[in-house]
C-alpha cells in the first residue's frame, strides 16, 4: 500500500483535511493513511517541540505527506511554525511551491465583468532558500539603536534547479520574476541561471519582470501568466495575489515538492483560522485540491482530473461554504465534492 503522512494540525486545520482524506478514500486507490495527529501547537505548549526528530523520520518514510495548517494564537513565538514546516521544507529538501492559481467560476472574481477572468497560471517559488533561512541576527536589540540583519540567501544550485523545474512544467511561458535593479546580487544570480534554462528550452517562451510590475499585472490582467518563477519571498506574495483573484484563498492548493526524490508535502495555503475554527464554516476546497495535486503526482492523473472537475461542478452548482457564496458547512461542502466524482 501507499503510506500519505497526515498532519491535521491545528485550527480548521483537522476539519479541512478530513474531507480531503475521505475525498481520497473515496476513490478505492489503497491509500495507507499514517496520522500524526500529535503535531500540534498543543503538544508545542506543553513540551517545547511540537515536530520531533521520530515525526519526521514517519513523514520521510512516507510517500506523499498532506498537512492542513500550522498556527495558533496562544502561540506568539515564530518557533513554532518554522519547527513544523520550515523544518520539514529543509530537511526534506523541498525546494519547489507549487501554487495553482485557476478560477472555478466567473462568479468568484474580483475583477470587473469587463476585465479577462479565465486565470489559470501556477507561481513556482524557491521554497529553502532567499529571507526565510533565518541567517542574520539583530545588534543592540530592543532599544533605538537596534540593527536588524535578514539574509537573501541564493545559491547557483538552488535558483538553478527550481527555475529549471518551472521551464519542464510550463505549457507556454515561464515568466521569471526578481528585483534585479534593486537586489543587484541576488538578481544577477537569478538572470543567468533563467537564461541558461531558456536556451535549453526554445520551445517555451520566456519572460522577465521586476516584481512590482509583476504584481501589478497579476491584478490587472492574471491571464497573461502560464508559470511564475521566483524567489522565496517574492513567490509567497504572489501566489496570495493569484489566489485572491482567483477566486479567494479558501479555494488555494499547494505542494512542497522535490521532484527528484518524488516527495511532496501537500497543503492548502489558507492557513488556521482559528476564529472559525470549530464553527464548521472552513472552506474544505484548498485542501481537496491539494489532495489532487497529490494524487496527480503519485501518477492518479485520471483520478486528479475527476476530482478537479467535481470541486468545479459543486462551486458552479452553489453547493458551498458562505465564504463561496454557498450555505452548506465543512462536512456538506465535502460530501457535495464526493457526490460529483
Amino acid at each position: 500500500m501507499t503510506r500519505i503522512a497526515v498532519i491535521p494540525g491545528d485550527g480548521i486545520g483537522p476539519e479541512v483535511v478530513e474531507q480531503a482524506v475521505m475525498t481520497l478514500d473515496a476513490f478505492g486507490l489503497g491509500l495507507d493513511f499514517d496520522h500524526l495527529d500529535h503535531v500540534n501547537a498543543g503538544t508545542y505548549l506543553r513540551t517545547g517541540v511540537a515536530l520531533c526528530d521520530e515525526d519526521v523520520a514517519r513523514v520521510a518514510a512516507s510517500r506523499s505527506a498532506l498537512l492542513g495548517a500550522i498556527g495558533d494564537p496562544r502561540v506568539a513565538s515564530p518557533a513554532y511554525g518554522r519547527g513544523v514546516l520550515l523544518r520539514l521544507r529543509f530537511e526534506l529538501d523541498l525546494y519547489v511551491n507549487h501554487r495553482p492559481a485557476r478560477l472555478l467560476s466567473d462568479r468568484l472574481s474580483p475583477l470587473r465583468p469587463d476585465r479577462p477572468r479565465a486565470v489559470d497560471c501556477v507561481v513556482i517559488r524557491e521554497n529553502t532558500e532567499g529571507l526565510y533561512t533565518g541567517m542574520g541576527g539583530a545588534l543592540r536589540a530592543g532599544g533605538e539603536h537596534e540593527i536588524a540583519l535578514d539574509i537573501d540567501l541564493s545559491t547557483h544550485r538552488g535558483t538553478s534547479r527550481v527555475v529549471e523545474h518551472a521551464f519542464t512544467i510550463a505549457r507556454r511561458e515561464v515568466c521569471m520574476v526578481d528585483k534585479a535593479n534593486a537586489v543587484e546580487h541576488g538578481g544577477s544570480l537569478w538572470q543567468r541561471c533563467w537564461r541558461a534554462a531558456a536556451a535549453r528550452h526554445p520551445d517555451v517562451a520566456a519572460r522577465h519582470l521586476y516584481v512590482d510590475a509583476a504584481a501589478m499585472r497579476m491584478v490587472t490582467d492574471p491571464t497573461g501568466f502560464d508559470v511564475v518563477v521566483t524567489n522565496n519571498s517574492y513567490g509567497d506574495i504572489l501566489s496570495d495575489v493569484a489566489s485572491a483573484v482567483a477566486g479567494g484563498i479558501g479555494t488555494a492548493a499547494s505542494a512542497n515538492l522535490n521532484p527528484e526524490r518524488g516527495f511532496g508535502l501537500y497543503e492548502p495555503v489558507h492557513g488556521s483560522a482559528p476564529d472559525i475554527a470549530g464553527t464548521r464554516a472552513a472552506n474544505p476546497v484548498g485542501a481537496i485540491l491539494s489532495a489532487g495535486l497529490l494524487l496527480a503526482d503519485l501518477g492518479h492523473t485520471a483520478e486528479a482530473a475527476a476530482l478537479r472537475n467535481a470541486v468545479d461542478l459543486a462551486v458552479a452548482d452553489g453547493e458551498t461554504t458562505p465564504d463561496l457564496g454557498g450555505s452548506l458547512d465543512t462536512g456538506k461542502a465535502g460530501q457535495a465534492v464526493r457526490a460529483r466524482l
